[in-house]
């Protein structure tokens, strides 16, 4: 694929389908998320120029059966793959 049938990423994305920063466009290609110099697999939310991502909380669930997010502060990179 070439960089131009892939939609610019968002700054703020999250995977819930119920979220306003949902964008199902962007999940028709591989997203690779970079925090801290690290990649991380399990972010369910992300914001660039806030500096943070949400994830979640080892088995924890909330009281609508959802996971429960920590909010993580650091450098957040964004790419495909």
């Amino acid at each position: 694929m070439t960089e131009r049938s892939q939609p610019a990423l968002p700054d703020h994305l999250s995977i819930d389908p119920r979220s306003p920063h949902h964008v199902p466009a962007v999940f028709e290609h591989e997203i690779g998320i970079r925090f801290n110099d690290k990649e991380r697999f399990d972010v369910e939310e992300y914001c660039i120029s806030e500096g943070w991502i949400k994830v979640p909380a080892a088995k924890t669930l909330d009281r609508k059966g959802k996971p429960l997010l920590f909010k993580i502060k650091g450098r957040v990179d964004v790419f495909y793959r």
